[in-house]
């Protein structure tokens, strides 16, 4: 990474960890379940005020770090290594605040004189919300075009090619040209391909997050936060194949490297950051943000808040485990999207799945293809 880059991903991890707590939803600071209430209590502002500034200053820190390590001509991973030092920091940060902010509710016993409770919505299984299947169709094209115009071209490749490696190629580094090292972009578009609609599948039925102090009004706004977040994986998917298609182009040595085609690389990418951005502010997690639907008056009145699960949260939210939960996936509290029920064995089953996959490419036993295999140097 160069010192630019460095730059860039020290401000980048800074604005993502200050933002986590404006993003959150009011009665989850932290990653801490609190009644409405409480939002505003001064625990939650003085544990906001203190992450933040615990934030703004190890950025800073980061920051300097990196450009000393530039200055003093330091291997270019030690750049990448402190922008990781940097997320580490801020990922304790977190944690250290989520404690805190518990322990501060455990000690004013914020839950006293409240009836806890849960909700469900059958309707999300009877109907549930359908895939926007539609917007796959461009990644489908994109990959099919590719590999096309991958099948047309390789009789006429070169010995060697391009070394593939990050989100680009280096010229300057040649490796044997093979069907795999050749196809190498194309598989990873199918990859994609088939995953986002997988988990576009999966999410849409896994169990809704819904409040127990606003059964209608949430149900209402999480279908159509679950529809835009569909909307967003498979639109994601479409410009993902498309930064990878110029990813091929310069491999099959179609097009030159140079600012245009990094551009035509970047450009894909930015923009499915850019609405993945836009959607989290203006949604938020769950659709919190989103109006929609009446409240359930008479629950409101009778104090029904949502029940009280911290028990079974760690790391400041961002890890579940829950035995007696039969749901493999629930929604994280920090964050969008879902993470696994570590309590359901085959949550268990599939971490070990890929802790053997990690351990059998570490130990040589199985090739990954990223690595592009010999290299020529010229």
């Amino acid at each position: 990474m160069t010192l630019a880059s460095d730059l860039v991903a020290v401000a980048l991890v800074t604005v993502a960890f200050r933002a986590l707590p404006a993003l959150a939803r009011p009665t989850l600071p932290f990653g801490v379940r609190v009644p409405p209430a409480r939002v505003d209590d001064p625990a939650v502002r003085q544990e906001r005020h203190r992450y933040g500034r615990w934030v703004d200053e190890a950025g800073a820190l980061g920051a300097v770090v990196v450009v000393v390590l530039a200055l003093c001509a330091a291997p270019a991973r030690a750049g990448t290594f402190a922008v990781a030092a940097l997320g580490a920091a801020d990922l304790v940060f977190l944690v250290v605040a989520s404690r805190a902010l518990g322990a501060a509710k455990r000690a004013g016993d914020w839950y006293a004189g409240t009836r806890q409770g849960v909700t469900a919505d059958t309707s999300l299984r009877a109907d549930p919300v359908r895939a926007p299947w539609a917007v796959l169709v461009p990644a489908v094209v994109v990959l099919l075009a590719t590999g096309v115009a991958g099948v047309l071209r390789y009789p006429d490749l070169p010995a060697t090619l391009p070394l593939l490696g990050g989100t680009g190629v280096r010229p300057d580094v040649r490796v044997p040209t093979t069907v795999g090292a050749a196809f190498a972009p194309v598989v990873q578009q199918a990859v994609l391909t088939v995953l986002m609609p997988a988990v576009v599948a999966v999410s849409l039925r896994a169990r809704p997050d819904l409040d127990a102090a606003d059964p209608a009004g949430s149900a209402a706004r999480y279908r159509v936060y679950l529809r835009g977040l569909a909307v967003l994986l498979l639109g994601t998917a479409a410009l993902g194949n498309l930064s990878l298609a110029v990813v091929a182009a310069l491999l099959w040595e179609l097009a030159t490297p140079g600012p245009l085609a990094t551009a035509a690389m970047v450009v894909p990418l930015a923009v499915a950051t850019l609405a993945w951005v836009v959607f989290a502010v203006r949604v938020g997690e769950a659709g919190h943000r989103l109006p929609g639907g009446a409240a359930s008056t008479r629950l409101v009145q009778r104090r029904l808040v949502q029940r009280d699960d911290d028990r079974h949260w760690y790391l400041a939210g961002l890890v579940y485990g829950n035995r007696a939960d039969p749901a493999l996936l629930v929604h994280k509290r920090i964050g969008m999207g879902w993470t696994l029920n570590l309590g359901h064995p085959v949550a268990w089953a599939a971490l070990a799945g890929l802790v053997v996959l990690a351990g059998l490419a570490m130990t040589g036993v199985i090739d990954l293809p990223a690595r592009g295999g010999p290299t020529l140097e010229p």
